[in-house]
């Protein structure tokens, strides 16, 4: 057997370690053991003959690779392939300068990708996919310039992929696929005119595709799906006939395949800050601050507004108390029955004039349809819940014990007709959902308008997030329940025509068994006309979840607000952080900060730390990715809610749930 060269024990059944004593067959140049059972260590002797051709692939080799230091340099092609390898890729693999195809796919094999890899200069197939490689592509990739395939997709590479790319000039193919990768794709990829095929799915890639890969003549294929990508697709004949599935989910990116164009630059979030008095829509409103002298500025600006508004809040608040104790010395709170009066704290429901100014409580389907009679009066101080950009909320209970939540419209000359309001409100009063606060009944005067909803007695979810303990907070399940629930909810509003506007972790109630319930919901509709600088001085709370099209008056808001919205809310969930924070002298905007922690590859440093890692990183990942791509700046480009409902269920479960059960 000594003079042997070439061994082909490949496709057979052998099992156990593969014997040294093949290391007596010094002329052997190729050796072919693949597709058999064979356990054990990959034996010292491939590297220590002067193999030209190895093949190991399809056993169930484990163990460490070892190159030793005087390994023989003749091997022109190692398979490795699908085994139990484990370790780091050893840097002493370029001491086989002669290799031509390095395949280690389908293996265990974690660290890094060796810089080595510069000094293979015949090396032209590299196949390390399938691994648990982590840390960036080496920029010295591109010193192997012989290479015509580089496969490194399912690993979790990071960082971005390297300009040096673009000096590999024989490439046909480029999987990178399945990874963490952030940033751009390289503009010098245009520069590989022999690439036909490329993989750069399922990663963070963001920005756009770069126009100079027009110009590639011989590209077949290019699947940049699932990435963070926007702008509009190259204008050349490939990308008119690209496929849909290799562009899909890319939030920001537009083109007739997806039905969609690029409507221009849209505006940052609408962030307003709380120290400034000034008109909320003039430019002078400060948004996510890019250096430290415009930070200063503002600083020095907005405390001095905060000064003023200070002292006319202190006024102000005085004024409103000293009112509020007369009127409660003159008139005494009581329990209100169905007839009430919108002058409510000072004059008697006796005479003609009131009479003429009372309205009726309308309840809708069964129950009691006035109030007990109890130490707490309707409408009193003492009973409020919460206050809200539409109006305050009080609770009450109605005579046959069931307890209700009021909310008094605080938009009132802005409310409709009373034929509309009423008949807007019976059509709110219509909505049944599982997910939904039921409103139960209203009360309407011109100049006060009340509406009635079901008491949620675990309050809401702003409190749960930012107003409880560690030991209290809600769990992973809890907030993934969330999570869909109000999903759902934003689906069936939307599939009646009703468009939520005020979406928002206070507007998201918890009933008894932690479950979800959205109110507030359809309110702007009472209006005669949105006017957006009314209601953004109204709605301050909303500020951060409030999509940015809506400081823009030639765009028509429609239910992809709410979308946009409920991205927020996914974010602030999961992060337990609030959508905008103002600190001493900066403006924290939730998106944009989990946007950059997600491309650096840092998702942990963001996750609400009273999780204390109890979840799944890639559920979580998949939601937060989720999240942003919901709050895309082009309206067009954020899913509608039931694709949205579609895609959570998939996280949760593979097989899905049909459509029809969701909602």
């Amino acid at each position: 057997m000594a003079a042997l060269e070439r061994l082909d024990l490949s496709g057979n059944r052998f099992v156990g370690d593969i014997p040294d004593a093949i290391s007596a067959c010094k002329n052997l140049v190729e050796v072919d053991l693949s597709r058999n059972k064979l356990t054990g260590e990959l034996p010292w002797w491939v590297f220590g003959l002067a193999l030209q051709r190895a093949s190991f692939a399809g056993n169930a080799l484990s163990g460490w690779i070892k190159v030793p230091s005087d390994a023989a340099a003749a091997l022109a092609a190692l398979d490795l392939s699908s085994n139990g390898f484990t370790g780091a890729i050893p840097p002493e693999i370029a001491t086989f300068a002669r290799l031509q195809d390095l395949n280690m796919s389908s293996n265990s094999m974690s660290g890094h990708l060796p810089a080595s890899i510069e000094r293979m200069l015949l090396l032209e197939v590299l196949d390390v996919s399938a691994n648990k490689l982590d840390g960036a592509v080496p920029p010295e990739i591109g010193d192997a310039v012989a290479l015509r395939k580089l496969l490194m997709g399912r690993n979790s590479l990071t960082g971005g992929i390297p300009e040096q790319i673009g000096t590999c000039n024989s490439l046909i193919a480029l999987d990178l696929s399945h990874n963490k990768l952030t940033g751009p794709i390289p503009i010098s990829m245009g520069n590989l005119t022999s690439l036909q095929t490329v993989d750069l799915s399922e990663n963070m890639l963001n920005g756009s595709l770069p126009t100079e890969l027009s110009d590639l003549a011989s590209l077949r294929v290019l699947n940049v799906s699932h990435n963070l990508l926007s702008g509009s697709l190259p204008i050349s004949r490939f990308f008119d006939s690209i496929p849909y599935s290799f562009i899909s989910d890319n939030a920001g990116l537009c083109s007739s395949q997806k039905n969609s164009s690029c409507n221009g630059v849209m505006p940052k979030p609408i962030v307003f800050n709380p120290n400034s008095s000034s008109d909320p829509m003039s430019d002078a409103a400060p948004s996510y601050l890019s250096n430290q002298h415009q930070k200063k500025m503002i600083l020095s600006i907005s405390t001095l507004i905060a000064i003023v508004g200070a002292a006319v809040i202190v006024i102000g608040v005085v004024t409103i108390t000293v009112l509020n104790l007369r009127a409660r010395a003159t008139a005494p709170c009581s329990a209100l029955p169905t007839a009430l009066s919108d002058d409510y704290h000072s004059q008697s429901a006796e005479s003609p004039e009131n009479e003429a100014k009372s309205g009726k409580l309308v309840m809708f389907g069964r129950g009691s349809s006035d109030f007990s009679a109890d130490e707490h009066a309707l409408l009193n101080k003492d009973c409020e819940l919460g206050r809200g950009g539409f109006g305050t909320v009080y609770k009450a209970v109605l005579r046959d014990g069931q307890p209700v939540a009021i909310k008094k419209l605080t938009v009132s000359s802005l409310v409709k007709s009373e034929d509309e309001f009423k008949h807007h409100v019976k059509l709110l009063g219509k909505v049944r959902h599982h997910n939904i606060v039921t409103l139960r009944g209203f009360y309407w005067t011109s100049s006060l308008q009340l509406l009635i909803y079901e008491f949620m007695p675990a309050g809401s979810l702003q409190q749960h997030l930012h107003e409880c303990s560690e030991e209290s907070s809600l769990s992973w399940m809890e907030r993934f329940d969330i999570i869909i629930g109000v999903a759902r909810a934003l689906v069936y509003l939307h599939r009646h025509g009703i468009i939520h506007f005020n979406l928002k972790s206070s507007n998201v109630l918890l009933d008894t068994n932690g479950e979800p319930r959205v109110g507030d919901y359809g309110l702007v509709n009472l209006l005669p006309m949105l006017d957006r600088y009314v209601l953004s001085s109204k709605i301050q709370s909303v500020l951060g979840y409030m999509a940015p099209e809506f400081t823009c008056r030639t765009v028509k808001v429609t239910e992809k607000c709410d979308v946009y919205s409920f991205g927020v809310l996914i974010l602030e969930i999961l992060t337990g952080r609030r959508p905008v924070e103002y600190l001493e002298d900066d403006v924290i905007v939730l998106s944009d900060l989990v946007r950059g922690v997600v491309e650096e590859d840092r998702l942990e440093d963001c996750m609400d730390p009273r999780l204390s890692g109890d979840f799944s990183m890639d559920e979580a990942m998949l939601i937060i990715k989720l999240g942003l791509v919901c709050t895309s700046q082009v309206p067009s480009q954020r899913p509608d809610m039931a694709e949205v409902v579609s895609m959570l269920e998939m996280v949760r479960s593979p097989q899905g749930t049909p459509e029809d059960d969701l909602v």
